[in-house]
């Protein structure tokens, strides 16, 4: 087995005149939840995006379960075979129910036959908890529901490494309990995660590891507890000081 599925070496990234990534090194291991946590413009989304092909990066290498994806790369082919990603608001056809979502790429884009796409659908939404709600449409879901079922697309392909932007985002304390306890299901497979993250308890209960953001580059990282309990760098110390502050009344 390989020692690692994601290994990101030197990104680089500008839009226009301003830098957003600046020499990232970045590696994920089988199994591993990674967190990636940083102030807002520190590059987290960034560089999921890179990783999943969607945006291009001008220098540094992406490599993805041996997949290389080199600057000025997009969309390769065979990378959604290998990475799925979660967006933040959940991106799901508004005008499709929860299996017909799941069922879209494996049909569309792979060449699954319909009767195998939906049965791998429904195998994935009854273990995401969410079966029940296979005919709903996207506006009937619950935050917690859409979120399943966007994860579900996401595994369609059974990729390796699934990246999530800003799971808990819109999820209560329980709904986020529920979701790291779905998360770490999915590592214990040996499926590796990596996703951006603002919560630092969840961070603190789930993660494998956190790595922290600062002008475009990784500046510190580590076991969560450690790092989120005795930061060294001052972008890390900035990040939790700003994330303990409430507002008055």
């Amino acid at each position: 087995m390989s020692a690692t599925v994601l290994s990101v070496r030197g990104l680089e990234l500008a839009r226009g005149t301003r830098r957003i990534l600046a020499g990232v090194d970045l590696d994920v291991a089988p199994g591993e939840l990674v967190a990636l946590m940083g102030l807002s413009g520190s590059g987290k989304t960034t560089i999921l995006r890179a990783i999943a092909g969607l945006e291009a990066f001008s220098a540094g290498h992406i490599d993805v379960d041996g997949l290389v994806l080199d600057p000025g790369a997009r969309l390769h082919a065979d990378l959604h075979r290998k990475v799925g990603m979660v967006f933040q608001f959940h991106c799901l056809w508004d005008h499709l129910t929860a299996v017909q979502n799941v069922c879209l790429a494996p049909v569309h884009v792979y060449g699954t036959a319909p009767e195998g796409a939906a049965t791998r659908a429904r195998t994935l939404l009854t273990e995401l908890g969410v079966a029940h709600r296979e005919q709903a449409l996207p506006r009937e879901l619950s935050g917690g529901e859409a979120q399943r079922v966007a994860i579900a697309r996401a595994l369609a392909a059974d990729p390796k490494l699934l990246l999530m932007d800003e799971p808990t985002a819109s999820l209560d304390p329980a709904r986020r309990g529920e979701l790291g306890n779905t998360l770490l299901a999915l590592v214990a497979t040996g499926r590796s995660l990596l996703l951006t993250c603002h919560d630092d308890d969840f961070v603190r209960d789930f993660a494998t590891r956190v790595v922290v953001l600062a002008d475009g580059k990784v500046v510190e990282q580590g076991v969560p507890s450690t790092v989120l309990t005795t930061p060294t760098h001052e972008a890390t110390k900035r990040l939790l000081d700003v994330k303990v502050v409430r507002p008055a009344g």
